[in-house]
């Protein structure tokens, strides 16, 4: 492809220093100012032609229109969910993003939590400290023999299925996209979503946040699982109904909940966090020294790699005939290859889950 001028960058958000090493070591000056509010971003936007972010900038159309030269969005992170893609494409602005530097951070923290729900750890850990020795209190349960279900089986997905297959469990989930004998070799066994439901143990969601996953855990399908089954919330708040969880676990349907993310961060509401069976955390998917260096490095070499024309970036592209529906593609040496992996999903593919 042909090589794209990017001589200034703005980064926003708090995004490891080897984000900014990298690009000024290739000729890009940058400027960091964080914690701007968006009349702030708006004036200071104006003349950059590129912006770095993590998750806490929220990039809305009106950021994008009042950047006269920027060209590169670029977000140190999984998904794009906090930039304005279909605004971004109309200015003809490349958003770009780090699918895989999250991953083992992610899965690990998934991992932990479902640990943690197992034997009630934290718990444990917060009685010992307030003087208690209650064993009785924290009886809790073998992982082995279990049943996880996965909902969405991408890169983190996938991690997660092989450490928990490692305490011996029966791993089983789904995905649009996966093939199923792709999954197989993985040692998940793919079915629908209503056949997924009632055999789960624990259930954990690894989608994105789109019109047809909000809610996918709710009054309805909670009522098709197994009486106390455990849920895990690593990827985007609001996949599972906060309302219905909460429904679920004082009526026992559901019988601990592990949340890392939630529809409103920080919550105002909480129920959940103050709930004796939920142990939540302020968003620690991506909140690793290995993953924040990884996403940084990454983000400013795929700026450094359109610069050059020579772009191996994962880049997020709207879909023209679909609506709100996006492909991650991997543009290699100026030819647009779909990703092996379309970790955001089309939505007229996942839409398939509200049929199931």
């Amino acid at each position: 492809m042909a090589p794209i001028p990017i001589r200034t960058v703005l980064i926003s958000d708090s995004v490891d220093p080897r984000c900014r090493a990298v690009l000024e070591e290739n000729g890009i000056r940058v400027t960091e100012k964080q914690n701007m509010k968006n009349d702030e971003l708006i004036a200071e936007i104006k003349d950059y032609d590129g912006l770095v972010v993590r998750s806490a900038t929220k990039v809305t159309a009106d950021i994008i229109y009042a950047a006269n030269n920027l060209k590169i969005i670029g977000r140190a992170g999984t998904g794009v969910d906090n930039v304005d893609v279909d605004a971004a494409t109309r200015k003809g602005v490349i958003v770009m993003n780090t699918p895989s530097g999250n991953t083992i951070s992610a899965a690990e923290l998934t991992c932990a939590l479902l640990m943690s729900l197992s034997r009630n750890v934290p718990q444990a850990a917060m009685s010992m400290k307030q003087g208690n020795w209650d064993r009785k209190k924290f009886m809790g349960a073998e992982l082995y023999g279990k049943v996880l279900g996965i909902v969405g089986l991408g890169r983190i997905g996938k991690e997660v299925a092989s450490r928990m297959q490692s305490f011996g469990m029966r791993t089983i989930g789904y995905d649009p996209i996966t093939p199923p004998d792709v999954s197989a070799s993985w040692g998940v066994e793919q079915m629908s979503l209503e056949q997924l439901w009632p055999q789960c143990d624990y259930i954990t969601v690894h989608t994105p946040l789109m019109p047809s996953t909000v809610g996918l855990l709710n009054d309805e399908t909670f009522a098709k699982c197994k009486k106390g089954v455990k849920v895990v919330n690593c990827a985007r708040g609001g996949i599972i109904d906060e309302a219905a969880l909460l429904r679920a676990l004082e009526s026992g349907q559901c019988g601990g909940a592990g949340l890392d993310v939630f529809v409103e961060e920080p919550p105002k509401d909480r129920s959940l966090v103050d709930h004796p069976n939920v142990i939540s955390c302020p968003h620690l998917g991506a909140s690793t020294k290995e993953a924040q260096a990884r996403c940084g490095e990454d983000i400013a070499l795929q700026i450094i790699d359109m610069v050059k024309g020579n772009s191996k970036s994962s880049t997020t592209l709207p879909i023209p005939h679909l609506k709100n529906t996006f492909l991650e593609l991997c543009l290699c040496e100026g030819t647009s290859v779909i990703s092996e992996k379309l970790r955001l999903m089309e939505e007229e593919v996942f839409a398939k889950i509200q049929i199931l």
